[in-house]
């Protein structure tokens, strides 16, 4: 994560931006500035930033942005597909195909899938889920009838396990 004020001595916090992303860094980065004018939001943005934070601010403000692009993930700016096996998630345009075949989701289960996609073999708890794609007054039982949706829309052979008591995995 960068946190990048505009007015800073020698080089400005727009041109630091467009020099990271014309390299191809893909770390989200909030802009922070008392710059608080529809051009220099828009300009900040268009140089790059994911997200623009105008002082003064609340703190609380600044850790939900900060927790916002982390939940976006970083790799995602860089890599904009997900691929396990023959299972392909486009996360800019949020299509998904399997075995070049299409397939229709609704936004949370690309929600879902993409949170399985980043760490395919690892397990991804039901609180997790919640925490990540739902609010915390979900039920726990909503994520299993989203990855019974998945299930059955991703076809076979089945890609998503259940791991008992902990929560559901990738794995061919």
């Amino acid at each position: 994560m960068i946190v990048l004020d505009v007015a800073m001595p020698a080089l400005d916090g727009l041109a630091v931006c467009r020099r990271l992303r014309s390299k191809g860094l893909p770390t989200p980065i909030l802009m922070l500035t008392a710059r608080d004018a529809v051009p220099d939001r828009v300009a900040g943005l268009e140089a790059g930033a994911d997200d623009y934070l105008i002082k003064p601010f609340a703190v609380q403000e600044l850790i939900a942005r900060l927790r916002a692009l982390t939940r976006r993930g970083s790799d995602t700016l860089g890599t904009p597909l997900r691929s396990y096996g023959d299972l392909t998630l486009d996360i800019a345009a949020r299509r998904a195909t399997r075995a070049g075949r299409p397939i229709e989701l609704t936004a949370r289960e690309v929600d879902l899938l993409e949170l399985l996609l980043r760490e395919p073999g690892r397990v991804v708890t039901r609180e997790r889920a919640i925490e990540e794609i739902w609010d915390d007054g979900a039920e726990a039982n909503v994520v299993d009838r989203y990855v019974t949706r998945l299930r059955r829309k991703l076809g076979t052979p089945p890609l998503i396990r259940t791991v008992r008591g902990s929560g559901f995995t990738l794995r061919a």
